[in-house]
Order: C-alpha cells, then sequence, then structure tokens
C-alpha cells in the first residue's frame, strides 16, 4: 500500500496551510457552548483567548508547589481544591492566590455551583482572570471541555470540495470546478444520504486517526448549481438531509476520462490522499457520459465499510482464482 503520488500537490497544500493551522477560542465563546456562569461580569471575556485544548487543576498549586505550574491553560477549581482553600489560613492565601490567578491564565472555572472567596475574586479582578461556574461534577465537565476545546482548536485547513454522509460514512467528493461535484451530492440528497458542506470543507484533526469535516457558517446547508444558482438543501429536503460534522472515511477523486491512462479495475491495493498528517482512503473515479456517479459515490461507500468490517471483495476474488488454479484439472489425473 502506497500513498497515490498524483496527490503530491494537494498534500504539499495541505502542508503549507498547516503553520497557521491553530486557532484560539474566546472565554466568551466558551461562556455561551458550556453554560457557564460568568462570577466577574466586569472582565471583558470576548479579548481573552484560550489557545490549546488542555486543562490544569492547581492542587498542587494552592498547597505551595508552583514547578512546572501550567499557567496557561484554564483551570479547573473541583470539590477536592475547594475544601484545601477553606481550610487554609488567611496568610497561606495571600502567598499562593497571586501566584495560582496568574495574568496568563484565561480563565478559572469552579464546579458544582462553589464560590470563591472574596479575597480570590478581589484578585482575580486585580489580574482581570475571569472566573466562570458550572453545575456540573468536576470529572464530567472535564471530558466535555476538553473534548471541545479539542475540536475548536484542532488543526483546521479549508480543501476545495463536497462532504456527504453516505450510510454513515464521511465521503469528501474531489475534483476540478464544473467536474459535478455539487450534482452527485445533490443526487445523493435525493437518495436519503446527507450533505455536510458543499464547496468548501473545513477539516480538523481531532486526533491522529480522526478528521472532522463541516461547512464554513456562511454557506452551510447551500448548494450551487450551475444554470440554477444557489438552493437551500434544508429548506427543500428538510433537516433530515444535512448534519453540521462528520468524520472524513474517504475520498473520491472525480476527473476527466483519459483514455490512454490505465485505470484500477481490481482494487487489490488501497491508494491514500493526506490531510494535515492523516492518511485517508481515496479512488480516482474517471467521469464520461452515462455514469451515475451518485450510484459510484454510494457504492464505494458501502465497499469501504465492508472492508472494515473485515471482508474485501477484491481479496476474495483473487482468492478465488488462486484455488482455481491449484485445482488439479481432469486431464492431468
Amino acid at each position: 500500500m502506497q500513498i497515490n503520488k498524483t496527490h503530491a500537490a494537494d498534500q504539499l497544500t495541505n502542508r503549507k496551510n498547516e503553520e497557521k493551522n491553530m486557532s484560539s477560542v474566546s472565554i466568551e465563546r466558551v461562556i455561551e457552548k458550556l453554560k457557564l456562569t460568568n462570577l466577574t461580569p466586569e472582565i471583558d471575556v470576548s479579548s481573552i483567548k484560550i489557545h490549546q485544548p488542555d486543562i490544569n487543576r492547581p492542587a498542587l498549586q494552592l498547597s505551595g508547589y508552583f514547578e512546572h505550574f501550567e499557567e496557561t491553560r484554564p483551570q479547573i477549581i473541583g470539590f477536592v481544591e475547594y475544601s484545601y482553600m477553606e481550610h487554609i489560613t488567611d496568610e497561606k492565601k495571600q502567598e499562593v492566590y497571586p501566584r495560582v490567578i496568574s495574568e496568563k491564565t484565561p480563565c478559572i472555572i469552579f464546579c458544582r455551583n462553589l464560590m470563591p472567596d472574596q479575597l480570590f475574586i478581589d484578585i482575580a479582578m486585580k489580574n482581570n482572570v475571569p472566573l466562570l461556574k458550572t453545575s456540573k461534577p468536576t470529572s464530567a465537565f472535564m471530558a466535555e471541555i476538553i473534548r471541545w476545546l479539542n475540536v475548536e482548536l484542532a488543526p483546521c485547513i479549508s480543501v476545495h470540495g463536497v462532504l456527504v454522509d453516505v450510510y454513515g460514512e464521511g465521503v469528501l467528493i474531489t475534483g476540478e470546478s464544473g467536474i459535478g461535484k455539487s450534482e452527485a451530492a445533490l443526487e445523493l440528497i435525493k437518495r436519503g444520504h446527507r450533505l455536510v458542506s458543499d464547496d468548501v470543507v473545513e477539516i480538523r484533526k481531532v486526533s491522529d486517526d480522526t478528521l472532522v469535516g463541516t461547512a464554513p457558517d456562511i454557506t452551510r446547508h447551500f448548494i450551487e448549481l450551475r444554470g440554477i444558482g444557489i438552493i437551500d438543501v434544508k429548506t427543500l429536503y428538510g433537516v433530515q438531509s444535512v448534519m453540521d460534522t462528520t468524520n472524513i472515511n474517504l475520498v473520491i477523486r472525480l476527473e476527466d476520462w483519459d483514455k490512454e491512462k490505465n485505470y484500477d479495475r481490481l482494487g487489490l491495493e488501497e491508494n491514500y490522499t493526506e490531510y494535515l498528517g492523516n492518511k485517508v482512503v481515496c479512488h480516482n473515479i474517471p467521469i464520461r457520459p452515462g455514469r451515475n456517479l451518485a450510484i459510484i459515490c454510494e457504492s464505494a461507500a458501502v465497499n469501504h465499510r465492508q472492508k472494515k468490517m473485515g471482508y474485501n471483495a477484491a481479496q476474495e476474488l483473487y482468492q478465488r482464482v488462486q484455488n482455481s488454479l491449484s485445482k488439479p484439472r481432469e486431464d492431468d489425473m
């Protein structure tokens, strides 16, 4: 198995884009999405950003140990930290609070509706550190904020293509402009599958194995059809015809038919393309009049899903041929 060399140009472009991949998220958006209560409304949370998806529980720091303190992460105060804070002396608080509530800290979040003491609030206001509160248990909230930040702050690139969910498989259809990507997506939608994005697909690397595709806010649920214009898929076909995000499991690259080119007819070896360092199975589909792109894409998605479940039709055919050749013929007996 090897990466298809015809994708080298795309991969180079993707790697150049990685320099601009890491984004940020404002505390204002964190409050909105995670339904937090702002205990310091005087602080402008829209200008404070989180740049990494990691969090920290400052239990050791409250006890006075500040070596390896990750002050640039959101700090989470749970019941254990809060109980310790209630039992330390005022002198100790005056010593450790200013170091825990660093000017570099994007925010401090109290779980289980716990409330900080007045000294903690005063130092936070002085250092312009927002104090937030949630009613959720500490472990559950930590899992939620880490998952959300991992998606929001994941490396991201934009590619030209159409992303459709076909039988639970995220299929990214790429190819030159005007080759028929949107028309294929529209036929897939009519066959009961769901559109994620048309024209521009934002790809985020949420792990070493997972790429998540979504649509830019401005073009979400819209498709452009040449000769007709812009159509709203959600309005025309209902909410069951669209979805906001899906994993990218398969890439289908449409290209003009070239009679001089040899196309894979068995599929014994997988070809791959690469986005953000992750390899994705890629099929090159030649286009000529009379080929039903929607059915081809649908069949490719089902076949890919079948391979993941352990059955490979090409390998089965190859094995049958090998078994047939190994059987003795009647003439040889």
